[in-house]
């Protein structure tokens, strides 16, 4: 991921005190504001104005953002006066989107895994291996069903996941890709805001068309729409093997 491209105290929330400490706050806790100098971060506005339509979002909607990083689709949501709520594994990126001080914007550190809404939203998001897509693999569909849970009979659940296509096609030296699990692993060099470096490993789960709607259709959701997208570049274009991304958008019954 980064090698390509009113606050709730998640403490108290006793899944987070279960689960050991996830990969990717470190990560975020090292970048905070430096995640957005990034190139994949620069298309927010773009890919929020093709979700809106594709989605049907009008003002006065509300949306669940999983795995919202630093707030910047819960935030441009807000802005067009559709009401977000952010959720993150990361303390530091809920801290930096809450700062942001947007209004219908408000942002929880919460697991992936363990959402506890029912039915309170007209759509649910995971954009940009926001949250779906960085489990190894493994909790992928609990996530998706968590977010079909949450979202009211008729709403939208829509996430955007990596290319197993085009992870394979443009491996890189410093990947290791795991074709049993789908997962890619890399060494990659994250900047701070002060501009220094630091090394992590990241671990993506990549995936195929197919897989995403068995996925979606597990979770008791109707598959509507499965496009290839670019970050910053979304658009309704049948899948192939030429775009770091797959966008699924589907429906809770």
């Amino acid at each position: 991921m980064l090698g390509r491209i009113g606050v709730s105290d998640g403490e108290a929330d006793p899944a987070l005190r279960a689960e050991p400490r996830h990969w990717f706050e470190d990560i975020a806790a090292h970048a905070r504001g430096a995640y957005l100098r990034y190139s994949f971060t620069k298309g927010t506005a773009q890919e929020v104005d093709f979700l809106v339509d594709a989605l049907g979002l009008a003002p006065g909607m509300r949306v669940l953002d999983v795995g919202c990083g630093p707030g910047r689709h819960s935030l441009e949501l807000a802005r067009r006066g559709i009401e977000a709520h952010g959720i993150d594994i990361s303390q530091s990126f809920v801290d930096l989107a809450t700062e942001a001080g947007v209004e219908g914007a408000t942002f929880e550190r919460l697991d992936a895994r363990s959402l506890r809404f029912d039915g309170e939203f007209d759509a649910a998001i995971s954009l940009c291996q926001g949250a779906f897509g960085l489990l190894g693999g493994t909790d992928d569909g609990a996530v998706l069903a968590g977010m079909a849970r949450a979202v009211r009979s008729g709403g939208t659940v829509c996430v955007s996941a990596f290319s197993a296509y085009f992870q394979v096609r443009w491996l890189e030296d410093t990947d290791s890709f795991d074709a049993a699990t789908g997962v890619n692993h890399e060494r990659a060099t994250v900047k701070d805001e002060a501009g220094a470096d630091a090394e992590f490993d990241l671990w993506t789960t990549c995936f195929t068309p197919r897989e995403l709607r068995l996925l979606a259709e597990r979770a008791g959701l109707s598959v509507r729409h499965v496009w290839s997208v670019t970050p910053g570049a979304y658009a309704a274009a049948a899948p192939s093997i030429d775009t770091p991304e797959f966008l699924l958008v589907a429906t809770v019954p």
